[in-house]
């Protein structure tokens, strides 16, 4: 017999595949290499044409980022003491003073406040309707479920006025509740979802034997069923908050201060003569952190099967 397997691939196979993930991988990356290579250019070096791929290395950006400067004329500027710090030389080498802080640190702590607040709350709320739909008798299960999975099939920007309107009588504009509450409406469908599937999956044989042991029906769910729906947990809260993290448009048309996110506000960052283009990919650059990390954090449940030995119908 040949020493062929259908399910074993060749080593050409193999090549062709990886090559193929590699390329992938290549033009996946690239353009978000070039962001964080972008944070570390001088203004001068973000504009030059034909890209310059091989730089000086500046902090310029983030000193743009978290400061508001202002420009003074040169004997002012001479009759100033020398820089106490480096990045107050990086700002006097522009023949500029720093005049306090940026907005981008609070801007970022309300897309941390906003973004986790809604995940969290569209994850709780989407595991217990999820649940419900999964091991209940409910009513008209079938038309709440595809009237729940309705709210998905128009852009949410389509209701942006009437959504605008109504937060502005309850007085929910520009408000981190406000914000929390429309992204958690916006989610819950797509949590619902995808977690009546994960928890479909669960055996009912584990939770019957739960019962059986003394377990109250709250208890079998939360020590049986959510440890084996971790997976789908994670995933969904993934989802839910690349969502709340990157939307834009209902941050831009609800806040303007108190609750403004970052991604309004990273495209506004002026620079002298036009866009500190720098500033704003050391702005993206960091905003990416909070959601790679979270992703990281949870890698190990998304990694893992929820069926493992599961009762065998």
């Amino acid at each position: 017999m040949s020493g062929y397997s259908i399910t074993e691939p060749s080593s050409r196979q193999k090549w062709v595949a990886g090559t193929l993930v590699i390329v992938y991988a290549i033009i996946t990356l690239l353009p978000l290499v070039w962001i964080i290579t972008t944070g570390f250019k001088s203004p001068v070096d973000a504009i030059a044409y034909p890209p310059k791929v091989v730089f000086e290395p500046s902090l310029e950006g983030y000193v743009n980022l978290f400061t508001t400067r202002t420009r003074i004329g040169q004997e002012q500027l001479e009759a100033l003491p020398p820089p106490a710090t480096w990045y107050e030389e990086i700002v006097r080498d522009r023949d500029m003073v720093i005049a306090g802080p940026s907005r981008y640190g609070e801007r970022f702590l309300n897309s941390v406040i906003i973004g986790f607040g809604s995940t969290f709350l569209s994850v709780f709320l989407g595991t217990l309707a999820a649940y419900a739909f999964s091991r209940f008798k409910v009513p008209l299960k079938d038309d709440l479920l595809f009237f729940i999975l309705s709210t998905r099939m128009m852009p949410p920007i389509a209701v942006a006025i009437p959504i605008f309107l109504m937060f502005r009588k309850l007085g929910l504009s520009d408000t981190h509740l406000g914000m929390i509450l429309l992204y958690t409406a916006v989610n819950i469908s797509l949590a619902v979802w995808l977690l009546k599937g994960f928890i479909d999956e669960i055996p009912r044989e584990y939770e019957e034997a739960a019962l059986i042991d003394g377990y109250t029906r709250f208890q079998a769910f939360y020590k049986v069923v959510l440890p084996q729906a971790a997976t789908g947990i994670a995933s969904t809260a993934i989802f839910c908050l690349i969502f709340s993290w990157n939307e834009y448009a209902f941050a831009v048309l609800l806040t303007s201060g108190t609750a403004q996110t970052a991604p309004p506000f990273i495209p506004t960052i002026i620079g002298v003569g036009g866009q500190d283009w720098p500033a704003v990919a050391a702005g993206a650059t960091l905003f990416l952190i909070p959601v790679m990390v979270f992703t990281i954090l949870l890698r190990k449940h998304l990694l893992r099967g929820i069926t493992f030995g599961a009762v065998r119908k």
